[in-house]
């Protein structure tokens, strides 16, 4: 899995989400800019991240981070044209190499309305799937 648009989700299941490109942080304290198009309820529960105080997603890449670094992030769920522009943190690194969980961020939602809307709109999307012990790509 690479880091040039069109960059796949979990590498064995490309239909599952849409294109996720990444760009890494620029001069100057800029936050990078992520896009994340989940498609398929599945994804939606195994990048969603719950326990976090206003919620998060799971966002494959490659590129490094550190924890604490802002990241902007666009985010399109399954048929829902909106798009969910998110000034979050990263809080969960998944290091390439040497494990078997897909590589990636874990992206803090902030507490403001565009937080809160993600996370509304995930919930609805999820359901009661939310409450489901299957393993997601955080935990």
């Amino acid at each position: 899995m690479s880091d040039t648009p069109n960059t796949r989700f979990g590498g064995g299941a490309p239909d599952l989400l849409g294109p996720n490109t990444v760009s890494a942080p620029v001069a100057g304290g800029r936050p990078a800019i992520l896009s994340l198009a989940i498609k398929e309820k599945a994804a939606l529960y195994g990048a969603y991240m719950p326990y976090l105080k206003n919620g998060g997603i799971f966002v494959p890449t490659n590129r490094p981070y550190k924890l604490g670094d802002e990241v902007y992030l666009i985010l399109t769920l399954m048929d829902d044209p909106t798009k969910y522009p998110i000034a979050g943190r990263v809080v969960w690194i998944s290091p390439t190499g040497g494990t078997a969980r897909t590589p990636g961020i874990g992206v803090h939602f902030p507490g403001d309305e565009t937080g809160v809307a993600a996370r509304r709109r995930i919930e609805e999307l999820l359901g009661a799937a939310i409450k489901s012990g299957r393993p997601t790509h955080t935990i």
